[in-house]
């Protein structure tokens, strides 16, 4: 541990060291947010990431007080941290996994500003840089994974709904045969586009609203039931309009319109939650 205890300032050493971070930093990982940017330009599922950011360091201004008054006290252990971090970004370039690479660089954030102010501060940012995670992308065989049981577990529990309303079907895996037509459960029917999405919002409104560490995992752990809740919905909403009324909402613009009034669902039942749990924070504070 270093041994200088101090109030948080800017003097020439900490310049120094602060710069040569910086430029590290920038030196190694540019391109690493040029790939992360065009993901996000190119991906619905990860569309988010141009949020993530200014979301973080809204979150870390609104510290900037309490920081302000912490003590520093730098450790060695931050420096090891970012030695760990270059050793990820090194396996994850030789390897080509794809998010090791942004993984080191939030990891070597977090580990440059314990080595450079300490614990105190580390803890005090934790969260922003925990937001941080959810500009990168889930690994792709555990995205897959994921993905293709939550597509079964759609496909199922939507024919059981459909059949319960009446409506004439069989179902193989993920897709659905009905009298009309044959319709498959998609990846964006799965609930993964908008499950990302859903931790990160959750995440941040449980930070600001509830005081309570149990009460924001709660909500946070509540978008994974609501995202699959929704997508049902959705499935279920397509097989009866095309049984009962005729009408496609598969494709086109009907298509794109069902899918922003199911985010708007699943938030709505986020906010209600979330409502819910304020009362429940309020009442357990009170007592």
């Amino acid at each position: 541990m270093m041994n200088v205890e101090k109030k948080i300032k800017i003097d020439a050493a900490s310049i120094v060291l602060i710069v040569l971070a910086v430029s590290g930093y920038a030196l190694i990982f540019y391109p690493v947010w040029i790939g992360l940017i065009k993901l996000w330009l190119s991906s619905e599922e990860y569309s988010h990431g141009f949020f993530i950011v200014p979301i973080a360091l809204f979150i870390a201004w609104q510290k900037k007080s309490t920081l302000s008054s912490l003590p520093v006290r730098g450790s060695w252990v931050g420096l090891l941290i970012v030695v760990a971090a270059l050793f990820l970004f090194i396996v994850g370039h030789l390897a080509y996994i794809l998010t090791l690479k942004p993984l080191s660089m939030i990891l070597f954030i977090a580990g440059s500003i314990y080595f450079l102010f300490g614990f105190q501060v580390i803890k005090e940012l934790l969260f922003p840089i925990f937001m941080l995670l959810f500009m990168i992308p889930v690994p792709s065989q555990i995205y897959s994974a994921a993905t293709i049981n939550l597509q079964l577990f759609v496909s199922a529990v939507s024919a059981d709904v459909s059949s319960f309303l009446g409506v004439a079907l069989y179902r193989e895996g993920n897709v659905i045969h009905l009298p009309e037509r044959t319709l498959q459960v998609v990846r964006a029917c799965s609930g993964m586009r908008s499950l990302v999405s859903l931790f990160a919002l959750s995440a941040f409104f449980g930070y600001f609203t509830l005081r309570s560490n149990f009460l924001r995992s709660m909500l946070f752990l509540s978008s994974l039931p609501i995202a699959v809740i929704v997508n049902i919905a959705r499935v279920t909403l397509l097989i009866c309009f095309i049984h009962y009324l005729g009408i496609d909402l598969t494709h086109g613009t009907l298509h794109t319109l069902v899918g922003l009034g199911v985010f708007a669902l699943a938030l709505a039942i986020l906010f209600l939650l979330r409502e819910l749990l304020k009362k429940w924070d309020t009442l357990s504070i009170n007592d």
